[in-house]
């Protein structure tokens, strides 16, 4: 069984920061478990252009407001507490913070742990473990 408390993650290599974000990584690649939990806080006034072309990602807001936008069609949905969207085609998306935000992130296959996006918005390919 594996049990973590946010606390105990500030300022370790689970705790990674960005321009306008942090994520706690409660769960990562080597806990083993084929998927990475993560706590992540994003500062209102925040735009990020994503898009997880090697990862599945699921997103549940549990508080702040703001919109993320599918590039491809324009369409925006609000994000407030209790909604949850996930980028089930490897979606490029924006996601605008209009509120600071705090969201529950799952991805597969997990990550690292240590990952910042890179140019595209994204994560390097890892290998799955199925």
């Amino acid at each position: 069984m594996i049990v973590r408390n946010l606390v105990e993650l500030a300022g370790t290599e689970r705790d990674v920061r960005g321009e306008g974000w942090r994520s706690r990584r409660l769960l990562r690649r080597d806990d083993g478990v084929k998927f990475s939990l993560h706590l992540t806080e994003i500062d209102a006034g925040t735009e990020l252009d994503l898009e997880y072309a090697n990862h599945f990602e699921a997103n549940y807001c549990i508080a702040g407001n703001g919109e993320v936008i599918e590039v491809a069609s324009g369409k925006a949905h609000q994000l407030d507490p209790g909604t949850m969207y996930t980028l089930d085609q490897h979606d490029r998306h924006i996601l605008r913070v209009t509120s600071p935000m705090t969201l529950l992130c799952v991805f597969w296959p997990a990550l690292v742990g240590n990952e910042s996006h890179d140019a595209k918005g994204g994560y390097p390919s890892v290998e799955s473990d199925d």
